[in-house]
């Protein structure tokens, strides 16, 4: 092995954090991001949960709650015992918070973070800092991993804020139906800790991948949304997983996605040359 294959393969984690930080600041800075971002996350965090179990808490009956009870009066028994709560509208609040509204906690960062990768690559090259990037001491791994940070963090602060924002709201609005404050369940809490982050990763390791190979941040985007899709309608699946078995599901899911993440960061770092950061070699 030569000596430039074993520098470009080496990683420090110092300098990987200098790329992110660098993104992170000139990200933060700009309100063309942070404010529709921030304005995502408060819809589908407080708003839409908000609205969807005040609906479904105060009345007595209403379409909703009909809908929902009968959906819960279909399911196995195994599967109702998953879901506590003495009345209908204590069963169909608490279905409805603890899985129904389950994938919010990936399709929010993944949104928000797909946005920061879908530019990470190209983006330098558009702003004429690939250059700099290219011909400074970093390693390739060390800028893919300060890239992928600098898209990871955003969508996780989100996450952070908009989780214990969305915990609060299902316990004042649910908890009094189902016998006092229950949330997070031990789903969430493996749901948030140890499924999201490897989805994040597995979806930004192809955005990336993507990013460092189109011509324009528009190809990039467009190529985001497509890779997001599938990450979404796997956020369902882990939902149903949660009614299932709570517990099991999020462990099970969450190796998975941990497996799928190794692979798909080792498959990202070889996409990223420095000639790419240049704009040359693109496919």
């Amino acid at each position: 092995m030569s000596d430039r294959t074993i520098t470009e393969s080496s990683l420090r984690w110092d300098r990987a954090w200098t790329v992110a930080a660098i993104d992170l600041r000139r990200l933060f800075k700009s309100k063309d991001y942070w404010l529709p971002m921030s304005l995502l996350a408060g819809v589908f965090f407080v708003f839409m949960p908000w609205v969807l179990l005040s609906l479904v808490t105060r009345a007595e009956t209403t379409p909703l709650l009909d809908q929902i009870g009968g959906v819960l009066e279909s399911l196995p028994g195994t599967l109702q015992e998953n879901i506590i709560g003495e009345t209908l509208t204590g069963r169909a609040s608490y279905a409805l918070a603890v899985f129904l509204l389950a994938p919010i906690a990936i399709v929010v960062p993944l949104t928000i973070s797909s946005a920061v990768g879908a530019h990470a690559i190209v983006g330098e090259r558009e702003r004429g800092t690939g250059e700099f990037l290219a011909h400074s001491p970093l390693t390739e791994n060390e800028i893919y991993v300060g890239k992928l940070l600098a898209s990871l963090i955003p969508g996780y602060i989100a996450t952070g804020v908009g989780f214990g924002i969305y915990s609060l709201i299902v316990n004042i609005r649910v908890g009094p139906e189902v016998g006092g404050w229950f949330f997070p369940t031990a789903g969430w809490w493996l749901l948030i800790l140890f499924v999201m982050p490897p989805f994040l990763a597995v979806a930004l390791s192809v955005i990336l991948w993507v990013s460092a190979r189109v011509k324009s941040t528009v190809a990039a985007q467009q190529s985001a949304t497509l890779v997001s899709l599938p990450i979404i309608m796997a956020s369902y699946a882990v939902s149903s997983g949660l009614l299932i078995n709570p517990t099991v599901a999020a462990l099970a899911i969450g190796v998975v996605a941990w497996i799928l993440a190794v692979v798909g960061l080792r498959a990202g770092t070889s996409a990223l040359r420095r000639e790419r950061l240049l704009g040359v070699g693109i496919d």
